[in-house]
């Protein structure tokens, strides 16, 4: 048994029970977005939150214990992926990361947007030409020190 297996089994009874992220999300009372990483295997759950995976899901006690190890968190199985909605994560970093990391210096100094103090909405933004994905990423700025 290891935390891939545990994953796999949650998005086995989600798809069978066909729940959704943002009930799931409820359920736990926290974000959609957080949600969906610590049962895709990206956050540690406390006790609390694994007692309720291992109802809502049917999970084994040993199961629930996965569910609070620290994870090795990156998911992906390849350097550059190929799944194309993911790709297009990749290409927007290899288009705009320059851009990105530019503006960033300019505005806070020299340092890092954490991924640790971080949040993320994910939200349908109506259009008349085709709705739109708008994402909207948060992290604390970190700057480096001098020692």
């Amino acid at each position: 048994m290891d935390r891939n297996q545990v994953t796999q089994k949650i998005l086995s009874v989600k798809v069978a029970k066909q729940l959704r992220w943002a009930d799931l999300a409820a359920e736990f009372g926290r974000s959609k977005e957080w949600t969906t990483a610590a049962l895709l295997g990206q956050m540690t759950f406390d006790r609390a939150q694994a007692d309720k995976a291992q109802v809502l899901f049917g999970l084994t006690d040993e199961e629930a214990a996965w569910l609070q190890i620290v994870p090795y968190k990156g998911s992906l199985p390849t350097a550059v992926p190929t799944d194309p909605l993911i790709y297009r994560w990749y290409e927007i970093v290899s288009v705009y990361g320059t851009t990105i990391k530019e503006l960033i210096h300019e505005e806070f100094g020299d340092g890092i947007m954490s991924a640790i103090d971080f949040s993320m909405d994910i939200q349908r933004e109506a259009d008349p030409k085709g709705d739109r994905v708008q994402v909207v990423l948060s992290g604390k700025f970190l700057p480096y020190k001098s020692y």
